[in-house]
């Protein structure tokens, strides 16, 4: 809730009398909550990074195929077994 409240007040209209209610509004977090929250970015940034090098990976692979089949084709084999 501390984070949808500091990206409400950071996006919402101007509009007057549009906050987050009283019941749900947090201001700040405490060190425990403080450190879940950067363990949670942390583990967001891991994954982001991981999920990207594999499709870069993925995508190098793909390539070096498709240019090996490539000069397969463009060179046809000396002997046929």
């Amino acid at each position: 809730l501390y984070i949808a409240s500091k990206v409400y007040e950071k996006w919402r209209t101007k509009e007057p009398g549009v906050t987050v209610p009283e019941d749900i509004r947090v201001e700040s977090l405490n060190d425990e909550q403080m450190r879940d929250l950067n363990q949670l970015k942390g583990f967001i940034y891991k994954k982001r990074t991981d999920i990207r090098l594999d499709r870069d990976r993925a995508g190098r692979r793909e390539k070096k195929e498709e240019e090996a089949e490539q000069r397969k084709a463009e060179r046809p084999a000396l002997f046929d077994f």
